[in-house]
C-alpha cells in the first residue's frame, strides 16, 4: 500500500505505538463499551429508535485503531443476531493486528478488515454504510473537511455517523506544550527519546503553566507512552469548538442531531441564574451547545451524531409506545441506590451536577426492562398498587427521562 506523504507520519506513529493500548486476552473478561457507536445510541439518535436489526446492517469503523468501537459494535450486533457487516479501516497494520486478535478472542466473524486511509473511501468501491464511526481521527488529518466529505460519500441517504473530536477549551495547555516539545524533541529524534523529553518537561513545569493547571488532561498518565505521544507529540493535531463542528458537518452535507452526554451541552447545567439559563436554553441545538461549551470550559472532547436525513432522527418519549432502555445499568441496583429526597449526582469532569428526581423515579426505574413501553410501564406500576393519574405518571416519567438521558443512562427504542 502506498501511503500519501502527508499521512506517513500518522502511519509511522501508530505502527510504533498502537493506540489505545489493548490486551486481546482481556476480551475473555470484559467488553469495553463507550461513546459513540453503542448500538442503543445509534438506534436512539440516528434511527428514531426504529432500527430493524433483523435486516442487513453495514457499519464502517473509519480509523479503527486498536478496535474499541469495532469490537463493541460487532459484538452488540452479534448479540442481537443482526445479519451485519462491520468494516474496519485503518492506516496502521500494527493497530489492525491488535483489533484482529481481539476479534479472534471473541470469535467474531462479522468484521471485514481493510488497511488504508479513509481519504481514499470515494475510490475504494466498498459500498455504502448505514452507520459510520470516526472516533479521534479527523482532528489528526491534514484536511479534516476532506475527511468528513469522504465519510459522507459512502453514507447511505438515511444513515448516520458518530464522531469524536477534540474540544478546544478543555485542552487548554496542550498546544503550548506541543510547541515547546517541537523545539526540545523534534520529529528527527527517536520516538523513545521524544517521550523521555516530554516526561522530563512535564515533571518540571512551573505551577503557573496552563497544562499543569488543567486537571482534566490525563491521557499521558492513563494511556502510557502511547497516550503521552498521542497527546503531546502528535504530528498533526487540532481541536474544535461547537460552531466549528457544525461547519465541518455542514460542509459535508450533514447536520448534527445530538451531542453526548446531552446534559454537558445544556446551558442550564452550569448556570444558576434562572433568567440567563432560560434564555440560553431556548436557543437552537448548535447555539445552545456552543453557549454551554463556553460556560463549562472543560469539554476535552466532543462526541456527536450527525445525519443527512431531512427529518428528526432522535427518538422522543412523546410516543407512549417508546420502550425505555437503560444503557449498561441494572434497573434494580439503580432504583435501590436512589434515596428519597436525594438528588442524582454526576461528576462532569470537575463540575458537580445534581438533579432532583421525581418521587416515582425508583418505582419506574425498577420496571424498566428494555421490553415494556411507556404505556406498559404505567400498567405495571398499577399492578404494584397506588396507581397515579396518567398525567401525573407521564409528567414524572418525562422528567426522569430528560435527566437520565442527559447523562446517557436512558435511551429509547421501538418494536420493529
Amino acid at each position: 500500500m502506498t501511503v500519501p506523504s502527508s499521512l506517513e507520519n500518522l502511519r509511522v506513529q501508530y505502527e510504533a505505538l498502537p493506540y489505545p493500548p489493548r490486551d486481546p486476552r482481556e476480551e475473555q473478561v470484559r467488553l469495553i463499551t463507550g461513546t459513540p457507536s453503542h448500538i442503543l445510541e445509534i438506534n436512539h439518535y440516528l434511527f428514531a429508535g426504529r432500527l430493524n436489526l433483523n435486516r442487513p446492517f453495514r457499519a464502517l469503523i473509519a480509523g479503527g485503531g486498536t478496535g474499541d468501537a469495532c469490537i463493541m459494535l460487532a459484538q452488540q450486533l452479534v448479540d442481537r443476531r443482526c445479519p451485519a457487516e462491520v468494516v474496519y479501516l485503518d492506516l496502521s497494520s500494527a493497530s489492525r493486528k491488535v483489533c484482529e486478535a481481539r476479534a479472534k478472542a471473541r470469535g467474531l466473524r462479522n468484521i471485514n478488515f481493510i488497511t488504508g486511509s479513509l481519504l481514499d473511501l470515494p475510490a475504494m468501491n466498498i459500498g455504502t454504510f448505514d452507520y459510520i464511526d470516526c472516533t479521534g481521527v479527523l482532528h489528526h488529518l491534514p484536511d479534516p473537511t476532506a475527511g468528513m466529505q469522504a465519510l459522507a460519500s459512502v453514507l447511505e441517504p438515511e444513515g448516520g455517523i458518530g464522531v469524536m473530536l477534540y474540544g478546544q477549551y478543555g485542552r487548554t495547555g496542550v498546544y503550548p506544550l506541543q510547541e515547546m516539545l517541537r523545539t526540545l524533541a523534534p520529529p528527527s529524534m527517536a520516538i523513545e527519546d521524544r517521550i523521555a523529553m516530554a516526561k522530563r518537561l512535564i515533571r518540571f513545569l512551573p505551577t503557573t503553566n496552563l497544562f499543569r493547571r488543567n486537571p482534566y488532561l490525563n491521557d499521558h498518565v492513563t494511556g502510557g507512552d502511547a497516550g503521552l505521544y498521542d497527546l503531546l507529540l502528535h504530528s498533526c493535531d487540532r481541536a474544535y469548538t461547537v460552531p466549528e463542528i457544525g461547519k465541518l458537518a455542514g460542509d459535508a452535507g450533514l447536520r448534527v442531531v445530538a451531542f453526548l452526554e446531552p446534559v454537558r451541552y445544556e446551558p442550564s447545567t452550569y448556570m444558576s441564574d434562572p433568567v440567563i439559563a432560560r434564555q440560553a436554553s431556548s436557543l437552537p441545538l448548535l447555539e445552545r451547545a456552543a453557549f454551554a461549551e463556553r460556560l463549562a470550559g472543560n469539554l476535552r472532547t466532543h462526541v456527536f451524531y450527525a445525519t443527512r436525513a431531512g427529518y428528526d432522527t432522535v427518538a422522543r418519549p412523546e410516543d407512549t409506545q417508546a420502550i425505555p432502555v437503560l444503557r449498561e445499568m441494572d434497573p434494580h441496583k439503580l432504583a435501590a441506590g436512589l434515596q428519597p429526597g436525594q438528588p442524582l449526582i454526576a461528576n462532569l469532569d470537575g463540575f458537580p451536577w445534581r438533579a432532583q428526581l421525581p418521587p416515582l423515579a425508583p418505582r419506574i426505574i425498577s420496571l424498566i426492562d428494555g421490553r415494556r413501553s411507556v404505556a406498559e410501564l404505567y400498567t405495571a406500576l398499577g399492578a404494584q398498587g397506588g396507581l397515579p393519574q396518567w398525567e401525573d405518571f407521564y409528567a414524572q416519567f418525562e422528567d426522569l427521562y430528560v435527566k437520565l438521558n442527559g447523562v446517557n443512562h436512558l435511551l429509547l427504542r421501538f418494536r420493529t
